[in-house]
Order: C-alpha cells, then sequence, then structure tokens
C-alpha cells in the first residue's frame, strides 16, 4: 500500500511539476509577442528523444478538433521534416513552443535566421545538446567566445586547397572499387547502398585525417603493435555511438561489469585515444626534426599549433595571448571532424544515388557534362572539380529537401536577446532556445517556387549561363548553418560528394530492381517512396528503411 502511495504521489508531483511550468513559461513567452504552441513535452529532451517512439498514439492526437492536437506535430525530434513549411503556413515565419522545459522559438524567416546565424556572440550554442561532442576534447564545435576564435583560426585553415585535393583522389578511388563491387553484383543488384557509401566516407575520412588508407572491402588488416582494434574500426564505433555518449560518459566505459556492448564501446575509445596520441608523437618529432608532415590532418594542426606557440611566446607582453591547441583540443577536434563529415555525407550520397536512380534522366543530364571534363580516374582535383557543376547541383538539391540536418539549435544563453522578424523586434528572455527550422526555409514556396517539394537540380543553374551557378539569397539555404559559425567542412564535404558522383555515373548507370511483373515506372516511384519515409536518426536525417529497395549497376553503354 505505502509503494502505491508513494508511486501516486511521484506521478501527481510529476504533473504538478509539468503544468506549473508550463504556466510559468506561458506567461513569459506571451511577453515575446509570437503565436505559440503548447506542448506537455519538449522535443530537444533527452529522455523524449530516446523513447518517444514507443508512444505512437501520442502523434495520433493531431487530429483533435480546435487544433488541440496541434503540439503532437512538434513534440519529436526530428518533426519538421515531416512537417515541411505546413506549421509556419499557419502560424507565421516565427512562433513559440511553450515546453515544462522552457520556451523554444522556431524561425523560418530567412532574414531572421540570417540574424541569429551571424550573431554568434548573442546566440550561442546550447551546451546541453552538444557537451558529449567533448568526448575527446573540447572542440570547435562546442567552445564560445575567445576559445572559438582560436580554435577557428588554428583548424579552419586546414581545410585547404591540399586537403581538397588528398579528398578527390580518395573519394574517387574508393568510387571506383564501390562501383566494381555492385557492378559484379550482376542483375542481383545490391540493397547495400547506405551501408556501402557510409563505408566510403569512413575510408576518405580516415585516409585524409590520419593518412591510413584502407580498400574499399578491407579485409582482416593486421593489427599494430600495442593494438586490440584497427583505427577505422575504433573510430566507426565511437561515430556509431555518439548519443551513448551522453549517458555513459567515457571514464564509466571502463567499468569491466557494464554489458559486453559498452566495454566493447570502451575499448574503442581507448583505441582511438592512443592512435591519435601515437600520431600526436609522430608529428612532433618530424616538426622537431624539420622533416616534412605527413599532410593529413592530425599532422596539420599539430603544426599550426605548434607554429602559433612560437609565435606567441615573442609576444610576451601579450597576456590575453592563448597559445596553440593543447592535446585534447587537438583530439577533440580531429573527432568533430570526423563526426560532422561521416554520417552526413555518406546519407547525402546514398540518397542522391537513389534520387537518380529514380529519375534516370538527370544521369544523362551528369553524363553530357562530363564528357566535356576529362576522365574522371585521370582528372585531377583542380582542372575536374571547377567543371562539374552539375554533379554539385545534385548535391545542393539533395541537401535542401533530404538534408541531414532539419534544424539548428542555438540559445540566447544568459542575457536577453532582440530579433526582428518581418520589421516587427521581440524580446527574447535569456535561457530561450532558438531553433533554425531549416526544412521549413528550404521548402518554402515563397523561396523556391510553386514546386519547392521537387527535387530538381537543374535549378542550381541558370538555363542563360549553364556553367555558372546560383547562389541562394543569406538565409534561406543552411545546409553547412551560416554566418561565422558555418562548417569548416562545407568544400571538404563538397569535393567528397563530387569525386564519388563522377566517378559512378561517367562509367555506369543504376536502375532500381523491379519486383515481380512490375514495370520500371513503378520500381522508380517505390525508391522515390523509400527516400520519403526519412526520419532522424538520433543525430541525422536517414531513409527508414534503405534496403527495401535495391540498385542494379551496369557499365554504360
Amino acid at each position: 500500500m505505502n509503494w502505491t502511495l508513494l508511486l501516486a504521489s511521484l506521478i501527481l508531483a510529476s504533473f504538478s511539476w509539468t503544468f506549473i511550468s508550463i504556466i510559468q513559461n506561458y506567461l513569459t513567452a506571451r511577453n515575446i509577442d509570437l503565436p505559440i504552441v503548447i506542448s506537455p513535452v519538449s522535443p530537444l529532451n533527452p529522455i523524449w528523444i530516446l523513447t518517444w517512439r514507443t508512444f505512437p498514439s501520442v502523434l495520433s492526437l493531431r487530429h483533435l478538433p480546435f487544433g488541440l492536437g496541434k503540439w503532437t506535430r512538434c513534440t519529436y525530434m526530428g518533426w519538421t521534416f515531416q512537417d515541411k513549411h505546413a506549421l509556419h503556413d499557419e502560424l507565421g515565419p516565427v512562433f513559440v513552443i511553450v515546453t515544462p522545459g522552457g520556451n523554444e522559438v522556431i524561425v523560418a524567416d530567412p532574414d531572421a535566421a540570417h540574424i541569429v546565424l551571424s550573431r554568434r556572440k548573442e546566440f550561442i550554442k546550447p551546451a546541453i545538446m552538444y557537451d558529449q561532442l567533448n568526448v575527446f576534447g573540447r572542440n570547435l564545435n562546442t567552445v564560445e567566445g575567445e576559445d572559438w576564435q582560436r580554435q577557428r583560426r588554428l583548424t579552419a585553415p586546414n581545410f585547404n586547397e591540399k586537403t581538397s585535393s588528398l579528398v578527390w583522389d580518395e573519394a574517387a578511388r574508393q568510387a571506383q572499387d564501390m562501383a566494381k563491387s555492385w557492378t559484379d553484383q550482376g542483375s542481383a543488384g545490391t540493397k547495400e547502398t547506405v551501408a556501402d557509401t557510409a563505408t566510403l566516407a569512413l575510408h576518405v575520412l580516415t585516409s585524409v585525417g590520419f593518412g591510413l588508407a584502407y580498400p574499399f572491402h578491407a579485409g582482416v588488416r593486421e593489427l599494430p603493435k600495442g593494438h586490440r582494434m584497427t583505427y577505422r574500426d575504433a573510430l566507426s564505433l565511437c561515430l556509431q555511438n555518439i548519443i551513448t555518449f551522453a549517458i555513459f560518459p567515457k571514464r564509466m566505459l571502463k567499468w569491466s561489469f557494464l554489458p559486453a556492448k559498452l566495454r566493447t564501446l570502451g575499448l574503442a575509445v581507448k583505441e582511438f585515444q592512443l592512435y591519435m596520441e601515437e600520431m600526436l608523437t609522430h608529428e612532433r618529432n618530424m616538426a622537431a626534426k624539420r622533416e616534412h608532415g605527413t599532410g593529413n590532418l592530425i599532422g596539420s594542426l599539430v603544426r599550426a599549433s605548434e607554429e602559433d606557440r612560437k609565435s606567441g611566446e615573442q609576444q610576451e607582453n601579450n597576456p590575453a595571448a592563448r597559445l596553440g591547441l593543447t592535446d585534447e583540443e587537438i583530439f577533440g577536434n580531429i573527432f568533430a571532424f570526423n563526426l560532422a563529415g561521416h554520417e552526413t555525407t555518406a546519407n547525402t550520397l546514398a540518397t542522391a544515388i537513389v534520387l537518380l536512380a529514380a529519375k534516370p534522366q538527370y544521369q544523362t543530364w551528369l553524363a553530357k557534362e562530363m564528357k566535356a571534363v576529362a576522365p574522371i580516374e585521370d582528372g585531377k582535383y583542380e582542372e575536374a572539380f571547377p567543371k562539374l557543376q552539375r554533379c554539385l547541383a545534385v548535391m545542393y538539391e539533395t541537401l535542401r529537401l533530404y538534408g541531414s540536418i532539419v534544424f539548428i539549435p542555438k540559445s540566447t544563453g544568459f542575457h536577453t536577446q532582440s530579433l526582428t522578424s518581418r520589421g516587427k523586434s521581440h524580446v527574447l528572455p535569456p535561457n530561450t532556445g532558438v531553433s533554425i527550422n531549416v526544412q521549413a526555409l528550404h521548402t518554402d514556396p515563397q523561396i523556391w517556387g510553386d514546386d519547392s517539394l521537387t527535387w530538381r537540380p537543374e535549378r542550381w543553374l541558370p538555363m542563360s549561363q549553364p556553367q555558372s551557378f546560383i547562389e541562394p539569397k543569406a538565409g534561406t539555404y543552411v545546409p553547412w548553418a551560416d554566418g561565422p559559425r558555418a562548417c569548416v567542412g562545407k568544400k571538404f564535404s563538397q569535393v567528397e560528394f563530387v569525386a564519388v558522383l563522377a566517378t559512378l555515373f561517367s562509367q555506369y548507370r543504376a536502375r532500381p530492381i523491379l519486383s515481380g511483373e512490375e514495370g520500371e515506372a513503378v520500381g522508380r516511384k517505390a525508391l522515390l517512396d523509400m527516400v520519403e519515409d526519412s526520419s532522424i536518426s538520433y543525430i541525422t536525417l536517414q531513409m527508414r528503411e534503405p534496403r527495401r529497395r535495391g540498385l542494379i549497376w551496369e557499365r554504360s553503354p
């Protein structure tokens, strides 16, 4: 009886706290003077993110009369992909979601979005969402203020043309091997598009980041002395379990009584750390001997940091100088670069490939451009990449509709901030969440036209000047964010994507595997449906059932 009473008391306390918190936050939100949606749960609540799929009946409440179920449309992670611009059509370009945990301003006004993304000091990244990225050290994604300036100054220059050339060569080599493995399947085809592009992206990262080259279908590789896991496998496990780090910090993964899966993750963390430490020592030894470095990202970070430290030693009268990067910051940035560049690029590639198979006219469209460019296997980055505008247009259009990141979270931090939308200024209190609704911006008919939901890569190339590229207005297109905190790996991802697409479709064609007596048109529509059936998988947008339909690859006639 006492247990029943205790449970009832806890439930009552929870409901009371929820009710009181919503009332308080609602009164605060009214002063912002924006349309309001009241939700009993926050879509960014970590526990809700992990459990909402176990309550599918919640989503059916959206059909309640008088708008009582409107909150269910924006109550789960990734809701913006499903809703597109619809909720903004009803409420306006900016509105507030009131939840027990706080208020969140949802922005789909291009000018307001540009303001938020440009004012990095006023609108900061919410620590609760980014702390898990500090697994190996604080990095460019997680720091603010002077620390961010210092890290940006030391890390951004390493994503240069030399790095792009390395990316191009490795991505083309991996794509050639991947294409061969697909064509070897013959009429049986392959359903491993997502898995294989993930492997490709991982191998590009290991090569460019650490100088460790793997064949596309890497077999058992002899372990280096003192290691129990390859670098590739250690990195892959860490990347796949980024959400786990939010629940089990790195230090906890050393506990021997944990389940086998968590202990294996703990080993991967230890091994990845050891690989980075070894490479760091190697690069510093080479720098001390004035020898040329390896040219990979970790080597570039080490040398940039050492040069900065030496330069700072000559500025003894400048106490504000923070010299170089610490070892932990180098490790943290290497992991952050891998995290940002793995799933995002792999998913974009896989989605674009499926879309091209569903719309074969665009395969022909790409091939026409490639005929004017040197054969991709012989073409150098500097010569080929600038000419492959149609490949880049496919990437831009895929990111517009099916980008891995469907919202960009920000916060007002500890200070009051102002935000102007449609000529009216709104005062946002401290600790107010601000979410840039990327999906709504990318599907707004007023920006993209009546066919805003149609995948049409040629929209990026003006008819009058097909070799030029349309630059979208600030705030309307933000797959790499915008402003000073825009993704430093933007060019990296573009070069990788274009190299892979050009390698594949300069020599091969893809078509859907047909089931039974169905025709080609039915098979193509099934591919489109598979892409539309995407959702957020913890961090990025992915096809929910990527093996539902397969592709047959053949050499071009």
